[in-house]
């Protein structure tokens, strides 16, 4: 038996150095193959086998493709955003590749999660207004809070969004917080003017900070502002960052600055209570919410809110700020009827400021207004998660994968938008398109301080426009996208007064 097997051995042991060879030179391709299509190959097998098991096999996922392994598209998302610094890129290679008769779903893996990517009108319309289908799911819950207004979901959302409805954004809010940041805007651009040269993004933000910190928590500009505000920027940089709690990562810097601004709300919150401190701000108006039973919210829901209230009040207003001082300076024409209509208002005033009554006559300021929150896309895109399995256009959103609604597609399509990178307020002669329009969100998580943005640029645009000539130092400065949109050199600009 030995002697057959030895002696069958020369024939097969001459081949073996060749198959040897062979499969250490199919071992990297097959190896790269895994690692490109493993994760979509194991989430289509796992999709596959939960609809079988559940008697439904015919049930399609969107076209699309899930990525590497861990981290799905997400260097693909940041290389358009980073190096390429093509924003739209991402979404309009999905529709390259996968065609636009999907119904605007495409699925992707993206912030360590399964997802479908939504990127059209009525899919959008489906997910941001079905909250029994789509719940909220930010990729970094406990960045925004774990009980904030960003982080919950039915009566426990209903209730906070009531609470900032009521002091930040209707008509009577609304009158006393234009009478109490115009001072502020003024002086800001005064100052401005003294300078002769100023970045835009960096002097928004202070104005725009200084605001919100008096309205949503009496707080005037301070070292400990200061402090805050870096920390909040921090905050800002984690949000839009890879969720890998590592050292030297956004994510994990940004989970330190959540800790500091939480203690600094805390110690203001304890003051509060042992000095019998009512006040009128957001945060007292926090303090005095209850529920459905008449309990007040806990110190931790209260810290939680107002640290993100903070943020999203400030960090999306300064930013469109800033972008209005970009494109208004680079479109001369739209600068000049803005300030012809202004200069009739400000006529008509008689030397005192602007009032929520005057707003109506302000149309064309409207326009820009609109407009810049169109081409500037603060908000690029909501996160939802499917509660359920829902069916659409043939396609099945799995229940528990993300849903990343895309807004920014809606606003740089041309099939919506003529020229749609162009800044030009004329276009708001007619509405847009229904549900084409998506700067603030929709449905019942739309932002609840719409109202008070817009507010906060028709005065700074106002005051500018009225009292000042600016130009752009460096007009050809490129775009940089994260971890949010600005010019490189953050507009810099010479400004004067007329």
């Amino acid at each position: 038996m030995e002697t057959m097997v030895a002696g069958a051995g020369p024939d097969q042991q001459a081949a073996w150095p060749w198959g040897w060879w062979l499969a250490i030179a199919l071992l990297p391709p097959l190896l790269a193959l895994a690692i490109c299509h493993g994760n979509d190959a194991f989430h289509r097998a796992a999709f596959a086998l939960k609809r079988w098991l559940h008697g439904r096999p015919r049930a399609r996922l969107p076209p699309g493709h899930m990525g590497l392994p861990f981290v799905g598209e997400n260097p693909a998302l940041k290389r358009y955003f980073r190096r390429e610094r093509r924003p739209d890129g991402y979404v309009h290679d999905k529709k390259r590749r996968y065609g636009d008769a999907t119904g605007g779903l495409y699925r992707t893996h993206l912030f360590g999660s399964p997802a479908v990517l939504v990127c059209s009108p009525a899919v959008n319309k489906l997910v941001l207004q079905s909250p029994d289908s789509f719940g909220v799911c930010w990729p970094a819950p406990d960045l925004v809070g774990a009980s904030s207004i960003l982080n919950v979901d039915g009566a426990r959302h209903a209730r906070l969004r009531a609470c900032v409805v009521e002091a930040v954004n209707r008509p009577s809010s609304l009158r006393s917080i234009a009478c109490a940041i115009q001072p502020r805007v003024a002086a800001a651009l005064r100052t401005w003017a003294r300078k002769s040269t100023v970045t835009a993004a960096v002097e928004t933000k202070k104005v725009t900070f200084e605001n919100i910190c008096k309205m949503f928590v009496s707080m005037e500009p301070s070292p400990l502002t200061e402090e805050m505000d870096a920390w909040f920027a921090g905050l800002l940089g984690g949000l839009r960052a890879f969720p890998l709690d590592l050292p030297g990562t956004a994510f994990r810097r940004a989970l330190r600055c959540r800790r500091k601004l939480s203690a600094v709300f805390r110690d203001e919150l304890r003051r509060r209570k042992d000095a019998a401190d009512g006040g009128d701000d957001l945060m007292s108006a926090l303090m005095r919410t209850e529920d459905e039973g008449g309990r007040l919210l806990s110190d931790e829901e209260v810290v939680d809110n107002i640290v993100s209230l903070v943020l999203a009040g400030y960090q999306s207003t300064a930013a469109a700020l800033m972008w209005a001082v970009y494109l208004l300076a680079k479109t001369p024409h739209a600068l000049a009827k803005l300030r012809e209509e202004n200069d009739a208002i400000r006529r008509d005033k008689n030397g005192e400021f602007i009032t929520p009554d005057d707003i109506p006559k302000m149309k064309y300021t409207a326009k820009v207004v609109e407009e810049t929150l169109r081409v500037a896309n603060v908000a690029a895109m909501v996160h939802r998660v499917a509660l359920k399995d829902v069916e659409y256009g043939g396609y099945t959103i799995p229940q528990g994968w993300r849903v990343v609604v895309w807004l920014r597609s809606l606003h740089t399509d041309p099939n919506y938008y003529d020229d749609p990178l162009r800044f030009n307020p004329d276009r708001w002669e007619k509405p847009a398109k229904p549900g084409t329009y998506q700067v603030f969100g929709g449905g019942y998580r739309m932002c609840a301080g719409n109202m008070l943005a817009r507010l906060q640029l028709i005065i700074m645009l106002h005051h500018l426009s009225v009292g000042y000539k600016w130009e752009l130092l460096n007009p050809g400065a490129e775009i940089v996208y994260i971890p949010h949109s600005y010019p490189s050199d953050g507009a810099l600009i010479a400004i004067s007064e007329l």
